[in-house]
């Protein structure tokens, strides 16, 4: 038996899968906290508990390790930085200044270069090496990497490839070179994508040296892979160098979990986690990729990654009332009162000291009832003497946000500062949550299901509902933002992206159609047409309902709880390579675009021929380069032509796209 160890990191939990890789049989599945201040622990955790659940498995026998992570994700969205140079060929700075593209650029520490090259790969200014030596010896000992971009480097990439090499002799630092991450136009995204990658190399190794160390600890001899944004593996090696191929590596390995463990090609899949809810579509059994690069943080990049619609929803957030008296789920993530009080017992005296007298509190100071607020476990610089004394109080334990506020004289400075240390992850709040409600339910037992009971006594105080009655608005309110935003994501494929707020007319025909609203003698109905398949814990509490309002097939397969980690062991290596060919001299000649510089034919198919046969080896060692073992080539050609004129008949052969997938299986092996 080829044993496979996935692992998957979410916002919330951390999960560790035993597989048998030959068959896809879930041998063992166990879970633990994720602790965001230093993912290998809770990697760790997860591990040691999965081992426990499956004794006659041992570690020693593990063959392949894969791992889904949300690092590079949270690392571009939280805007952690590693200080990294971008050297720019051929870009044009005043233009740049200009239209203000210097500010999509991640980084401050940017230099330009003479150099580069036209669409045609034709050079139109010689590389300045010279001003290249200069910045690289200056930034040296001051940068973690160098990114490399010239603005029409997807043509012709000789002068990245030149400054790569002086980078490597003079640095020995970590560089990546924009052609390498796409072949496609578009040069300031092109250098934000390179940027990003840079900023996120030490992360990753970092990473990826915890994970072995803890892998060693466990006796795991076995290589270690990661997945890709589109769902694919690479070795970690692979990884630490392109680590901006991970971002959405979490979504990604859900749809391929969902389709390996539900069998199903053409799918929506829904995965409710801790902290937010993921929508993407499988087709054809494949991970539908969105064609515009990932959008991360604010960012554009040029990745293939994951379609997926996100949302701040899941079953830690926070739940509490507005001014207004309105329910509110989300999108703030909160750590849930069960989970706080099985950690910290004391809390559930402070709740009930909050609920013993409620009646002579303010409306104002209600609202911040059942909220608690606790330090982060990391080491935190630069913070005010204030703020010190509150991480200072902290070291007790989890504090009242009410009784915090009541103690000083402008309660809403207090909140308004620690929102701030929120954002910064020096604290975090804990609060009524989705976990809570399922818990006083008696539909999730994990944790102290008296602190969830307590603290919806508390809200009840504000709603005026009796506590079973708020905890089923509660559920069934995640049940309802599940459902519209499964139709925005549907919307926004087929039509575009719906605006709720500002279509009210729409927005009363979907509260109709989900059974939202049934006021009105108006009534309709949405069904989806393919099926659904929920993954997550516990999507049993919500999912139903979903399928119920959308008239669909719920599928919610075994393990569907831990679908991510198998995800992570469930998908192959793909590498794709793309190449161009363009018309010269009207056609007489043909110039082939590859990886290591320009090729010019005087036949198009000769062109065609000769890269199928370079491309071809090459799309196959770096398919065996990530980790695969045997390995299949295909090659896709796409021909762009118009038409001289109506009747005519004749064409103009406008350029060429020739795509090669590698594909082939993880190639078990000991490290």
């Amino acid at each position: 038996m080829t044993l496979a160890l996935g692992i998957d990191t979410g916002g919330t939990y951390t999960d560790a899968v035993l597989v048998d890789h030959a068959t896809g049989e879930v041998l063992a599945a166990a879970k633990a906290l994720t602790t965001r201040h230093d993912l290998s622990i809770g990697i760790g955790e997860a591990m040691v508990a999965v081992f426990e659940a499956e004794q006659r498995l041992s570690p020693e026998a593990v063959n392949l390790v894969a791992l889904s992570t949300t690092l590079a994700t949270n690392a571009i969205a939280e805007g952690q930085d590693s200080p990294v140079c971008l050297l720019l060929i051929g870009y044009d700075r005043e233009l740049m200044e200009q239209y203000s593209f210097q500010q999509e650029l991640v980084t401050d520490d940017v230099v330009y270069l003479r150099g580069g090259h036209d669409v045609l790969g034709n050079e139109v200014a010689p590389l300045d090496e010279d001003a290249a030596r200069e910045a690289i010896l200056a930034r040296r000992d001051e940068v973690e990497a160098f990114a490399v971009s010239g603005y029409f480097g997807v043509r012709n990439p000789t002068h990245e490839l030149r400054v790569r090499a002086l980078v490597e002799e003079l640095a020995d630092l970590p560089v990546t070179c924009g052609h390498e991450l796409t072949t496609r136009l578009n040069a300031v995204r092109r250098a934000t994508t390179v940027a990003l990658n840079a900023r996120l190399i030490p992360l990753l190794r970092e990473l990826i040296a915890t994970v072995r160390g803890t892998l060693d600890e466990q006796a795991i001899a076995a290589p270690l892979m990661v997945v890709k944004g589109d769902g694919s593996l690479v070795r970690a090696e692979w990884a630490m160098q392109r680590p901006i191929e991970t971002v959405l590596s979490g979504p990604a390995a859900s749809a391929v979990g969902a389709w390996h463990l539900a069998g199903r090609r053409d799918v929506w899949v829904v995965d409710v986690g801790g902290t937010t809810t993921d929508i993407a579509a499988l087709r054809d059994g494949q991970p539908r990729l969105n064609p515009e690069g990932a959008r991360v943080g604010g960012w554009r990049t040029m990745v293939e990654a994951v379609d997926v619609h996100t949302t701040g929803l899941g079953g830690d957030s926070h739940v509490r009332f507005d001014r207004q008296g309105r329910l509110l789920i989300g999108p703030r993530r909160v750590v849930p009162l069960c989970l706080l009080a099985s950690e910290h017992p004391e809390v559930i005296d402070e709740l009930g000291r909050q609920a013993a007298s409620p009646k002579r509190e303010d409306v104002g100071q209600l609202r911040w009832h059942a909220q608690f607020v606790v330090s982060w476990p990391r080491r935190v610089n630069w913070l005010s003497d204030e703020d010190m004394a509150l991480l200072r109080r902290l070291e007790a334990g989890p504090q009242s946000l009410a009784l915090l506020t009541r103690e000083v004289r402008y309660g809403w400075l207090l909140r308004r500062r620690i929102e701030e240390l929120e954002a910064r992850r020096v604290v975090q709040r804990a609060g009524f949550t989705p976990t809570d409600a399922l818990h006083v339910l008696g539909r999730f037992q994990r944790w102290n299901a008296e602190a969830s009971r307590r603290g919806a006594e508390l809200l009840t105080a504000q709603a005026g509902l009796p506590v079973e009655a708020l905890c089923e608005q509660v559920v069934q309110g995640v049940s309802d933002r599940v459902a519209t935003e499964l139709v925005s994501k549907v919307l926004e494929d087929e039509v575009g992206p719906p605006d709720w707020e500002r279509e009210p007319t729409a927005a009363a025909l979907l509260n109709r159609a989900l059974n939202i609203s049934r006021d009105g003698d108006l009534n309709c109905e949405l069904t989806l047409r393919r099926p659904l398949v929920a993954i997550g814990a516990p999507v049993e509490a919500y999912m139903p309902r979903v399928a119920e309002q959308l008239h669909t097939e719920l599928i919610i397969p075994p393990h569907a709880e831990v679908a991510n980690a198998v995800g992570a062991v469930a998908g192959g290596v793909i590498q794709r390579l793309r190449v161009l060919i363009s018309p010269l001299d009207g056609g007489e000649r043909f110039r082939l675009h590859l990886p290591d510089g320009v090729h010019d034919f005087a036949d198009l198919e000769q062109a065609v021929h000769y890269a199928q046969q370079v491309m071809s080896a090459r799309a196959e060692a770096l398919a065996r380069q990530a980790g695969a073992g045997q390995v299949e080539v295909q090659m896709a050609r796409a021909d762009r032509q118009v038409k001289v004129a109506a009747g005519w008949g004749q064409e103009i052969f406008l350029g060429a796209e020739l795509i090669f997938t590698a594909v082939g299986r993880p190639s078990p092996a000991r490290r």
